[in-house]
């Protein structure tokens, strides 16, 4: 890892944690373009948790197993944003209908962009992992 690398993520970090505490005096549910974010930096994560399972799984199995497995509870909270961001109320303030969000039908563009991003980053996921691997509850932890 590069020198810089861990200050960049701690400064993620500290901007992530910045966020939290300025949000937390809203008490309304997030609309659609913090969910977006919130997608788009699950994404993010989840690439870079992905990354460093590649990097670390030949010389450190153990360690590979457990960030295999970050990657994957990464991907299914990507999974859930992702469906919450379809079934949140929409700028109009019309909710989705229950077909909608039952067949999943992307509603067009700007909410488009969502869907692009989570499926180019599904391409990936699919390439590294089983079907099996996706719907392994998350009960606990999972040693290979």
């Amino acid at each position: 890892m590069h020198n810089d690398e861990p200050n960049l993520l701690r400064f993620a970090t500290a901007s992530l944690a910045c966020h939290r505490d300025t949000a937390q005096a809203d008490d309304w549910p997030l609309s659609r373009e913090e969910l977006d974010a919130l997608h788009e930096h699950a994404v993010a994560l989840h690439q870079l948790v992905d990354h460093a399972t590649v990097r670390t799984r030949a010389q450190a199995p153990a360690e590979g197993d457990h960030l295999h497995n970050a990657r994957i509870r990464m991907w299914q909270s990507t999974e859930h944003l992702h469906a919450a961001y379809h079934a949140a109320p929409r700028a109009d303030g019309r909710m989705p209908s229950r077909e909608a969000c039952a067949f999943r039908l992307p509603e067009g563009a700007p909410e488009l962009t969502i869907c692009q991003r989570h499926l180019t980053a599904s391409k990936r996921v699919r390439l590294i992992t089983t079907p099996t691997d996706l719907h392994t509850p998350a009960t606990g932890m999972i040693c290979r």
